[in-house]
């Protein structure tokens, strides 16, 4: 009985000098906050295998805390329009020590490390988090599928990509179509469609948050790109059939090309240009438009 009651004082006094801890960070935090300091200024924990040693069998509570710490602090560098995420990979390689099954870390956390723009730009560092979360969690084909669309998407690695995806189709329950991306990525097909079936990928795996708004205006560009590559077809099959340019969308629905105005996914009208190309009526809906038909022809 002595024993155990040494035992629960000094547990005792543990989680006393751990909360006493959580108090003096906070108090640290709020007075950087105060100076008008970044987050850089206020010391993290830099291992969260010791803190997971320290967390007394609460490791799983302290991982949810530091994810809610890490999109925190994605959205305020996000809103500030930053240039530098310095505390992201370390914050996220924190969170998945202390629950190395915390799915949404490896497949959101991957996103806004990879993505450049609104994002920190370091896609190797989403595949090192990824790659963990494979080891972790072998079972999970999404995060094969997250690989795989960092290393087409955001590294332009093809052959790297299709071993993301067909590792991933080997996983039981995996949906069919990976084996179809894999040997998509094996052709280099590098084409719209095949990005704009990426980022859904990415959509419908993602819990609301920025990683999910992300992708939602990552598609809305490309289906808009789409739209404009096949409206440009039709305009060319007018010409080549007329030996004119259309002047308005009422002559291609006349010839047959069209069957109406074409609108786009915010009821909005494109616009036919006198050289024959379109545009968006409002190009502040589309943060991406263009940008995947820029560069998605790659190197021999």
């Amino acid at each position: 009985m002595k024993h155990k009651r040494i035992v629960t004082v000094v547990s005792a006094l543990m989680l006393l000098a751990l909360l006493a801890g959580s108090v003096l960070t906070r108090h640290m935090i709020e007075a950087a906050r105060g100076r008008q300091a970044t987050l850089e200024e206020v010391l993290y924990v830099p291992s969260g295998k010791v803190l997971k040693r320290m967390s007394l069998g609460y490791s799983g509570l302290l991982a949810d805390i530091y994810w809610t710490r890490t999109v925190q602090y994605f959205g305020s560098r996000l809103h500030e329009h930053a240039t530098r995420y310095d505390l992201l990979a370390p914050l996220l390689e924190i969170t998945t020590d202390l629950d190395p099954h915390l799915i949404v870390a490896y497949q959101a956390g991957s996103i806004f490390l990879s993505q450049g723009g609104m994002g920190a730009g370091q896609p190797d560092k989403a595949v090192a988090l990824l790659e963990k979360g494979i080891r972790e969690n072998p079972e999970y084909w999404r995060l094969y599928f997250t690989l795989g669309f960092v290393h087409f998407i955001d590294r332009k690695d093809y052959k790297a990509a299709q071993e993301a995806f067909d590792r991933g189709s080997r996983v039981p329950g995996t949906l069919p179509w990976m084996k179809v991306m894999a040997a998509q990525m094996a052709e280099r097909r590098s084409d719209l469609s095949t990005a704009i079936i990426l980022w859904k990928g990415i959509y419908d795996g993602q819990p609301d948050g920025p990683a999910r708004t992300n992708a939602l205006q990552h598609l809305q560009s490309l289906q808009a790109d789409a739209s404009m590559e096949d409206l440009e077809r039709r305009i060319e099959a007018y010409r080549e059939r007329n030996g004119v340019l259309p002047k308005d969308w009422t002559d291609l629905v006349r010839d047959g090309l069209l069957r109406g105005i074409p609108v786009d996914a915010f009821g909005e009208p494109f616009k036919l240009m006198p050289d024959g190309t379109t545009q968006v009526h409002d190009p502040s809906h589309y943060l991406y438009l263009g940008e995947f038909r820029s560069e998605k022809k790659p190197s021999p």
